[in-house]
This record gives C-alpha cells, sequence and structure tokens, in this order.
C-alpha cells in the first residue's frame, strides 16, 4: 500500500534530509558550505524534477511560463526549475519576492544566484518593494504559471498582496504547476479555509508524498492532479515513518482475502443475516442480498417483513428468506440460531417507530452478547432518531454511512475534512469500524487507521449501491475476515464490480444490479495474480 503522510511525517522526513535551516545557520564555516551543498543538490533534484513536468505541459518552448518565487525553500525550488528550463530552451518570467531586500533565505539567494549564472538575467524581477516595482504579468489561458511562493512551510493564511496574487492567477485561467503546496493552503485537514484566496493548481507536485487533505473533495481544486516529487529523501527518515493511513491496493486485498478451500461445503464458508427491506424499499433488501450470495460465503438468510416474501424467493431463490411476522417493515430482530453467523442491519428497513424501537432491543442483545455487527444505511438513520443507540454498538462493529447518513448521526460537518476528523473521535471512542463512502471511501479503525479506497468508479454514484457494499462485507466477514480487514476488502471489490459493471453498461448506464452481479468477477481479478508471460 502506498503511504499517507501526516504534515508531521513529511517535515521529520525534510528536516532529517535537509537539516533545520536555524540549525544550519549554526554551523562552522567548513560545515556550513558543506550542508549548503547538500541542500544544492537536492534543491536542484526538485528543481530539475518540476521542470520536466512543465516542459511536458507545455508542449514546445515557445508557451510561455511565469514564475512566482517566495523567499523560503519553495522559491528556491522554483528558481533552480528555471534554470532547468532556461537550459532546456525556455525563457521563463521570474517574480521573486524578496520584500524589503533581506528575506531570502541562503537557498534561495544560492539558488538566485544560480539562474542569474546560468541563465538570462533580464527574465528575473526580483520584488523588493511592490509599491514602486511590482506590476502583475499578462496571463491567461495559454500560459503556465509555476506557483513556487509557498508550500507547507508557510503555516497561515496568504495575507495582503500574496491573496492578490493568488486570486489574479486564478482569474486568469492559466495552467498552474504548484510545488510542494498551492501557495495558501495547509497539508492538514482543515477547518475554514477560503478558496479563492488560495492559488489553484492545474497539477501539484508534493514533497515526500500526499497528506489526507489530498483526498478531500473540497480541495480538489486546489490541488488538480498530483505527482509526488522524485528525489533523494534520507532514506533511514523515510524507512522510520510508520504511516496510520495508506491507499489501499490490488496486492494487499489479494493477501487478505481467504484462500478457497477445494473440499470446503457451504457450512465451512459462514453464514450471514441480512435484516433488510420493507413495503417499498425491497429493492434494498434483493440488492444486499444478491452481493452476499456473489462473496463466496456459504449460506444468505434474509430476514425481512412478510410482504417480501414473494420478491425474494423469486428474484434471490439462491438465498433464505424469514420473516419476523410482521406485514410491511421489520418490528423485532431476533438473534440467528447459529452463534458466528455474521449479522448486517439496515438496507431499506425504514425508521418508523416499531422499527426504531426493535433496532434498539437488538443492540442491547448484541452489546450483551459481544456480538459485533454491520449497520448500514436505514439502521443509521434509525439510530439518529435515538441517538442513545450509539451507546450499545458492540465493540468492533461496521458503520457504512454516506455523508447525509453521517451527518444525520454524528452532528452536521461543514465539510468532508471535518467530517473525517469526527469519524476519527467517534471510531476511537466506540471502539468501531467507520466506512465512510465518497469518491475516495474512507475506512476508520478505532486506533487511528485510515485506510483510503482510490479506485472507485463514477458508476458507483447510484442508488443501492451502498446496499450492494453491505451484502458483500457481510459475506466477508462470514468468512472469517476480521472486521477491520474486511472493511478494507469490500469497498475496495466493490470499486472493482463498478469499473467492470461500467465496461459492459457505461458509466451512466450501470446500476446497483449490475455491481452485484459484477461483484463475483471483481473477486477472481483481484484473486488471479496477474499472469507472467514466458519470454
Amino acid at each position: 500500500m502506498k503511504n499517507i503522510y501526516t504534515p508531521a511525517d513529511i517535515d521529520r522526513i525534510m528536516e532529517a534530509t535537509l537539516g533545520r535551516t536555524e540549525d544550519v545557520k549554526l554551523l562552522p564555516p567548513v560545515m556550513h558550505d558543506k550542508c549548503l551543498a547538500d541542500r544544492a543538490k537536492f534543491i536542484c533534484q526538485v528543481g530539475a524534477f518540476v521542470a520536466r513536468e512543465v516542459a511536458a505541459m507545455a508542449g514546445n518552448t515557445k508557451t510561455r511560463v511565469i514564475v512566482f518565487a517566495g523567499d523560503d525553500l519553495c522559491g528556491a525550488f522554483a528558481l533552480e526549475a528555471c534554470s532547468a528550463l532556461f537550459q532546456s530552451g525556455y525563457r521563463p518570467e521570474i517574480c521573486l519576492f524578496n520584500l524589503g531586500g533581506d528575506l531570502l533565505i541562503d537557498d534561495t539567494v544560492a539558488a538566485r544566484d544560480r539562474f542569474i549564472a546560468k541563465a538570462d538575467p533580464a527574465l528575473l524581477h526580483e520584488l523588493i518593494n511592490p509599491n514602486v516595482n511590482f506590476q502583475m504579468p499578462d496571463m491567461d489561458s495559454q500560459t503556465i504559471v509555476v506557483d513556487g511562493m509557498f508550500g507547507s512551510e508557510y503555516k497561515k493564511p496568504l495575507r495582503g498582496g500574496y491573496q492578490a496574487v493568488a486570486r489574479e492567477i486564478n482569474e486568469s485561467g492559466a495552467r498552474v504547476v504548484a510545488i510542494d503546496l498551492p501557495s495558501g493552503m495547509t497539508p492538514e485537514l482543515s477547518v475554514g479555509m477560503i478558496n479563492r484566496n488560495i492559488v489553484h493548481a492545474t497539477l501539484t507536485l508534493t514533497l515526500v508524498g500526499p497528506t489526507l487533505a489530498f483526498y478531500m473533495p473540497e480541495n480538489a481544486d486546489l490541488i488538480g492532479r498530483w505527482k509526488t516529487i522524485v528525489a533523494d529523501y534520507d532514506p533511514d527518515a523515510m524507512r522510520a515513518t510508520r504511516c496510520t493511513s495508506r491507499v489501499v491496493d490490488a496486492k494487499t486485498v489479494r493477501m487478505v482475502i481467504p484462500k478457497r478451500d477445494p473440499f470446503a461445503s457451504k457450512a465451512d464458508l459462514g453464514d450471514v443475516t441480512l435484516y433488510a427491506g420493507s413495503y417499498g424499499m425491497l429493492g434494498a433488501a434483493v440488492l444486499a442480498t444478491r452481493a452476499a450470495t456473489r462473496s463466496g460465503c456459504g449460506r444468505v438468510t434474509c430476514c425481512g417483513p412478510r410482504c417480501a416474501f414473494y420478491v425474494m424467493q423469486s428474484v434471490v431463490p439462491s438465498a433464505m428468506f424469514t420473516t419476523d411476522g410482521s406485514e410491511f417493515e421489520l418490528q423485532r430482530f431476533d438473534m440467528p440460531e447459529r452463534p458466528d453467523t455474521t449479522i448486517a442491519v439496515g438496507p431499506g428497513i425504514g425508521h418508523t417507530d416499531a422499527t426504531v424501537r426493535g433496532l434498539d432491543l437488538f443492540l442491547k442483545a448484541c452489546h450483551a452478547a459481544g456480538k459485533p455487527i454491520i449497520l448500514d444505511a436505514d439502521a443509521l438513520n434509525c439510530m439518529a432518531l435515538q441517538p442513545s443507540m450509539l451507546d450499545f454498538v458492540p465493540p468492533r462493529s461496521i458503520l457504512t454511512p454516506h455523508a447525509g447518513e453521517f451527518d444525520r448521526l454524528f452532528g452536521a460537518q461543514s465539510s468532508h475534512s471535518t467530517r473525517l476528523l469526527k469519524a476519527l473521535e467517534v471510531a476511537a471512542r466506540y471502539k468501531i469500524v467507520i466506512i465512510l463512502k465518497g469518491h475516495y471511501t474512507f475506512t476508520v479503525w478505532p486506533d487511528g487507521s485510515v485506510l483510503v479506497n482510490a479506485n472507485a468508479e463514477e458508476s458507483l454514484a447510484t442508488a443501492g449501491s451502498g446496499d450492494v457494499l453491505c451484502g458483500l462485507l457481510a459475506g466477508f466477514l462470514a468468512q472469517g475476515m476480521v472486521p477491520e480487514i474486511a472493511s478494507v476488502a469490500a469497498v475496495y471489490i466493490h470499486g472493482i464490480a463498478g469499473k467492470i459493471a461500467a465496461r459492459s453498461m457505461g458509466v451512466r448506464g450501470t446500476t446497483a444490479e449490475d455491481v452485484a452481479d459484477a461483484v463475483g468477477p471483481a473477486i477472481e481479478s483481484v484473486t488471479t495474480p496477474p499472469r507472467k508471460d514466458k519470454v
């Protein structure tokens, strides 16, 4: 899995790679010069990487490139990129912010001097007194702007003239390559950033790797596409970093899905009981049940109201059906006969008073028995109507909310960043797993780990898709996977199923039924290792 770093991780790695600027200044002359030389080597690597990306975006040397360079390390990277671009035939126009004339750190001074020595000094406009000599360059959609004003070292919102520069860049429509971070953006999961005061990048070239902020929907317009800059980061610091957040990949999922014993019977592969469906919402029960039957588990039983009998027996004949005896909605939730049966509650059950009361009693029974369960869809909506139920959610249970369900249950959130922060808090408090569904689905573990699924297809944005995930997840748990791992695997397979379904039906034409039917092929595609052709 690929690492997702915290801002503190990145600071530690960069400090190990370059040393602290404050400490470098205190070194004896010989050591100071050597340290600056080592830093210059790293800065040149970053600059060369940025230059290659700018050239790839430009396509030819006639494209106008405007570079905004700050006084700190990000400015040094930008200036070094200008040197590399000039040597490749480009003529980058540089605005170097050195307000007052004495703000540049040693690295930026050295990078500026290298540019002057290698390139045309007339291309460099150093801004010492912007009230006297600063005129914003003309920019349009054909222009490439390199944003090297501020990176992660700058912890405050942009102010004054810098804010005005960011707004003019955004309004120009220019293509923007941001170094480290778009100027004005924080790498933290943030609250209250004003996007119009932050540079909007077409491409962000980040140092070390992404933070969780890179996966927040509200930051998509700021970051654009992103790549990690390849450079010689301190190897010991990289190895010593233990990331609690990662991006899930096929190799990881392949390792955790249980191998199927060719001699196994259905009794060996686990049982699922789904409490699902109500009058007018039987489709949810069908979809969850169908996905569970495709997951590889041994037996699936759907428990629903009596009105679901003919539908379930005719549409999902491979599953069993039982009822609590109510006519239109579930009112009683009973423990299955087999204590090791996996239980999922919620798809399409509605939220009548009788259903809420029944779920409340059932949660208390599960909590007393220490029986983790899956709570999805309307189960979460029932809990939102009676929040005291949260206190009886058994530890290691799995909640699968989308943004609306999450906010109804845990309080309205202003952004996906705050929603994820709340999910981390709640998962730790109740010792549960939360699958926070979205374009990037976040699986939050009780220990604070966040597993990001980045393989979702837009085809999954269709009614009933979450019901499919619920059934698939229940099937994986029934086969002996622990809740934390089953959650990650189910989300990943669900994304692959969406892709497979979209190949036949198209992204817009894919329905949840198509996704459910693609679960089997999705599991096969992941569990079957890629073939290595013989030479």
